[in-house]
């Protein structure tokens, strides 16, 4: 079984989780931008954060026989904090380099004006880089931000065919689905989706542009959800095909829009070092 993650936040994982997640079959990951848990204080802070994206993360999954690919964006969450707001200047250069797959993560949080803004010129971006865009919708009120999301997506110059909505669940997939965007859900241990409403989800949807993500981060969650949902859709009766096209083909579709995807794990194996450290755990 092949598995890509479509959004994780290696980031906040450990080298044990890169062991555990190529054991599980995760061969390919994006990581989307997004806070650290507490405020930025200024555009430098996502400067050096973007560059470790391109650089050290896609060298520690490497080790791991894993291909890393990014999205860059500023999060919703901070997009109405005006130190952070300047980083906007900086994501074109950002946005053309190799390894960047997508806009991403963009949308909403608390659905503000600042918010709208920071979506509209990010939806621009992607549309200039020709880049997809990968977009959270928020939390708390889903379908209205949903709704509002989608006014966004309509009144920019990127088609819903380009554009992943993440964070969805049963209330918003069918107005999701009818606007032509791809779908995505986030699988956790006690929020967002779990494995067995995810399952449910494909049964009366379909896997048609469907991704399935563990969105690992910080807090309370799993990067193996992935292998979770693909097993439970096994037991379920969905074919492997039905896995693989959910679990791997629908993200290389997706992010291959874009022309960066590369799923060859350059020195995946060879004992390469970053700057003399093997950052190996275990054997080397």
């Amino acid at each position: 079984m092949r598995i890509f993650d479509p959004h994780i936040h290696m980031t906040s994982r450990t080298t044990d989780d890169y062991q555990a997640m190529h054991d599980a079959g995760v061969r390919a990951v994006v990581e989307p931008s997004f806070w650290l848990g507490q405020p930025r204080t200024s555009p430098a802070s996502f400067i050096d954060y973007f560059d470790s994206l391109l650089g050290w993360e896609p060298f520690r999954a490497a080790q791991y026989g894993i291909a890393h690919h990014c999205a860059l964006a500023l999060n919703p969450k901070e997009a109405g904090d005006p130190r952070c707001v300047p980083v906007l200047d900086e994501l074109p250069r950002y946005l053309d380099k190799d390894g960047v797959v997508a806009v991403g993560e963009i949308g909403y949080d608390s659905m503000t004006p600042a918010e709208d803004h920071a979506l509209a010129v990010q939806l621009q971006l992607a549309a200039d880089h020709e880049l997809p865009a990968l977009v959270h919708t928020p939390h708390r009120d889903k379908l209205a931000g949903l709704r509002r999301t989608l006014d966004a997506v309509r009144e920019s110059a990127l088609p819903a065919d380009r554009v992943l909505l993440d964070h969805l669940n049963e209330t918003t997939v069918q107005e999701a689905k009818d606007a032509g965007c791809w779908l995505g859900f986030s699988v956790y241990p006690d929020t967002k989706m779990d494995a067995a409403r995810m399952v449910d989800v494909l049964t009366e949807y379909g896997p048609e542009k469907v991704l399935v993500n563990s969105a690992a981060d910080w807090g309370r969650s799993d990067p193996l959800k992935t292998r979770e949902v693909a097993d439970l859709m096994l037991v379920s009766g969905f074919t492997e095909d039905d896995v693989d096209l959910v679990l791997w083909r629908n993200p290389v579709a997706f992010y291959g829009l874009g022309g960066r995807l590369v799923l060859d794990v350059p020195g995946a194996g060879t004992g390469a070092t970053h700057e003399g450290n093997s950052i190996l755990r275990g054997g080397s």
